[in-house]
């Protein structure tokens, strides 16, 4: 039983009187075995590294293991195509020859045995007809490199007079041959898919950019087309403007002014004929009809000033306006004042328009039926709103005007108190509020606030 068994581990016969010999040869030959799967195992593993080192890796453990004169490993014209390098040559202490100009190899000229070179040249051309089987000779070694059946090279070895090629060795060779021609097309794969990788990296990248730019042309394109919308739409306003002011002059303002020039000849007669109390209270009548056509005049004047004074290519600013409309076409004996407070910030037209409405209703208010000699305007930027006051040192009453806002909601609105109607309408158009309150001057205070967007010019 101990000898059979001996027999299955060992491969040898213990009952001959050369079991140790044998057994120690046996031994030996495991071990290179052992020691040449481990060198087969760590050369493969190098197929992430590039070709090139996988090649010198697979033909330094054919050269250990052997311990070669020499190693060649070479692939056939046309075969693998990818694959690189095509050859390489080992001698006994590894220095590489190659006629690629591979990193740290030699050219084999002068250096090589003609039997490695006229090997060298029959696999590259092709020529393994002869060596389509393994060959293994005591000191020469030939094993095919095959792929999907396929013969694409050759892996042969020569060894020293000392070292007997066996069986075994043939394995490891034929081991060596058949892992490396799948190895080396694994690599070249590898390789390729580095190459794409990058290639796709770049064309990300080149992509991302293209989109960035196409994100901001398209962004600029955006602004253009809305500024172009907004110019159309600001022409088009204008020409109604223009249009409207033309109207105004040529018939309410002319018949406006020609009802002033009747009242100023009634008032002259009237004052050539009095006679008596009713005479007097006659005149004092036609006096303050007088004095409010010439107050109509003003203000139309003053709406087709605005009317011809609107291109938003050149518009002055909200505070300018203000300024204007207080300095400029209010009665002489109303003094006005302009405060401006917080950072200005650019409004939608459509509110500064409104914001501009109010201010002229209310100070005309303020001249008209509040008897005041003093106006405060006062325009506050505010991080989310714009409020507009305007407060007077009259004799008006806030409460009764309030009274009137509250009516003003109401659908039975007489002509008499439009203004005030016009100011809520204006005010509510873009989600602001009017307030009326006291003012501290002793008159009233009329408060307009819009919000807007923070941080948004508009």
């Amino acid at each position: 039983m101990f000898t059979r068994d001996l027999d299955r581990l060992t491969g040898v016969r213990s009952g001959k009187g050369t079991f140790y010999p044998q057994f120690r040869a046996t031994t030996q030959r495991l071990e290179r075995v052992v020691h040449a799967l481990d060198a087969i195992s760590r050369a493969l593993v190098q197929t992430v590294d590039g070709p090139e080192k996988l090649v010198r890796a697979v033909a330094d453990a054919a050269r250990i293991h052997l311990e070669a004169d020499w190693v060649l490993l070479a692939l056939a014209d046309g075969a693998l195509p990818d694959a690189h390098p095509r050859h390489l040559i080992l001698d006994n202490e590894g220095i590489a020859y190659s006629f690629e100009g591979l990193a740290g190899t030699k050219d084999p000229s002068g250096h090589t045995p003609d039997l490695v070179l006229d090997r060298l040249l029959d696999i590259l051309r092709g020529q393994l007809a002869q060596f389509r089987l393994p060959v293994i000779e005591n000191h020469h070694a030939h094993v095919p490199i095959e792929l999907d059946g396929d013969v694409v090279g050759a892996f042969a070895a020569w060894t020293a007079g000392h070292r007997v090629l066996d069986g075994t060795d043939g394995i490891v060779m034929r081991i060596l041959s058949s892992q490396t021609a799948v190895a080396l097309q694994n690599s070249a794969l590898f390789q390729q898919s580095q190459v794409l990788l990058a290639d796709s990296e770049r064309a990300c990248a080149v992509a991302s950019r293209h989109a960035s730019d196409l994100a901001a042309r398209n962004v600029e394109l955006l602004a253009t087309q809305r500024e172009l919308d907004a110019a159309q739409r600001h022409q088009l306003l204008d020409c109604e403007r223009h249009r409207i002011a033309r109207e105004l002059h040529d018939s309410v303002a002319q018949c406006v002014l020609s009802a002033g020039m009747q009242i100023e000849v009634c008032r002259s007669e009237a004052e050539e004929q009095l006679v008596d109390k009713g005479g007097r209270a006659l005149f004092e009548r036609l006096d303050v009809a007088k004095e409010l056509t010439r107050s109509a005049v003003e203000q139309l004047r003053s709406a087709i000033y605005t009317l011809n004074h609107r291109s938003d290519a050149q518009r002055s600013s909200l505070p300018e306006m203000l300024a204007q409309l207080a300095n400029v076409h209010m009665p002489d004996d109303l003094r006005v004042t302009l405060h401006v407070t917080g950072a200005a910030v650019e409004l939608r037209s459509g509110v500064e328009h409104a914001l501009l409405r109010i201010a002229g209703e209310a100070l005309f208010n303020t001249a008209m039926h509040g008897s005041a000699s003093r106006a405060i305007v006062r325009l506050a930027y505010k991080p989310t709103s714009v409020s507009l006051s305007i407060a007077d040192d009259g004799i008006g009453d806030p409460e009764k005007l309030r009274m009137l806002l509250r009516l003003a909601d109401g659908p039975d609105v007489d002509g008499h108190h439009r203004g005030l109607a016009n100011m809520v309408a204006r005010a509510r158009e873009h989600g602001g509020t009017l307030a009326v309150r006291r003012s501290r001057m002793g008159g009233i205070q009329l408060l307009a606030t819009v919000p807007h967007p923070p941080g948004v010019v508009s």
